[in-house]
């Protein structure tokens, strides 16, 4: 299995903590200001998220905006989390059959659809998952509302527009016929001024609510924006093929405590 690499670090470690902490992200005055119920029988609308990946106690509340709207949507049969790769540990594109072990119980890998995603670019690797944070800290959401809903993880340490593209188009072929959210973990602008951060983000994200791939690539690029996982927000967008995008919220972790340079955070939809 792959144990958790920043329990009790970017979370609280045990099971009680962790729940009372994910309960305190959906009622925080940056978050939806209520703890929903999985609904059982939910549209099934949304097919793909950005969710930001700090803290909890930073980016928490962000997160929660999305999984509330989840949640009263309904929960997919499988779930997969695209990250960056932070630790430039592993492959370029990696995916990973090691179930999670997370404070909350077990977050078991769907292994048939991570067999048929193992394909191309994106190489079998748990070097790559061992100590990566960017997915590892979307689990406790998940296991809040389903202790039994399986998984597929894979990172992205090379993220460039081609990459992305190539990884979206796996994951939509694997897919096919599947009821499957997709989530891109990603913060946006990294330590930088509020303002900045706003002004710089807002450019992006506008990209993603235009469902426009290579637009926001180009905005990234052109704009320098240190949006840490571009590469997997990039893929989930061709893999879904939504219609539609709705930003739910975006906040910075200047907003929990205050700080001159803060990460930006977005929490968005696509169906």
């Amino acid at each position: 299995m792959r144990y958790p690499a920043v329990a009790g670090q970017f979370y609280a470690g045990d099971a009680e903590g962790l729940t009372k902490q994910v309960k305190e992200c959906f009622m925080s005055p940056i978050g939806p200001g209520t703890v929903p119920s999985l609904s059982p029988e939910g549209p099934r609308l949304i097919k793909g998220m950005v969710l930001p990946h700090a803290g909890l106690m930073y980016s928490g509340p962000v997160v929660a905006h999305g999984m509330k709207a989840l949640a009263e949507d309904g929960f997919p049969d499988v779930f997969i989390i695209i990250g960056p790769n932070h630790t430039g540990m592993g492959n370029g594109v990696a995916i990973t059959d090691q179930d999670f072990k997370t404070p909350l119980g077990m977050m078991e890998i769907d292994k048939d659809l991570a067999s048929r995603i193992q394909k191309g670019i994106i190489a079998k690797d748990i070097i790559s998952h061992r100590n990566e944070h960017s997915l590892e800290v979307q689990l406790p959401f998940i296991k809040f509302f389903d202790k039994d809903v399986k998984f597929v993880p894979i990172t992205m340490m090379i993220q460039d527009h081609r990459t992305a593209i190539e990884v979206g188009k796996i994951i939509r072929e694997a897919t096919k016929g599947m009821d499957v959210v997709i989530i891109a973990s990603s913060d946006f602008s990294h330590y930088v001024s509020p303002e900045v951060a706003k002004e710089k983000d807002t450019k992006a994200i506008n990209k993603i609510l235009e469902l426009d791939i290579k637009g926001f690539y180009t905005t990234i690029i052109k704009n320098r924006i240190s949006a840490c996982g571009y590469g997997p927000i990039m893929a989930m967008m061709e893999a879904v093929g939504g219609s539609e995008a709705e930003l739910l919220k975006y906040s910075n972790s200047g907003n929990v405590t205050p700080m001159a340079e803060v990460v930006g955070y977005a929490s968005i939809i696509v169906k």
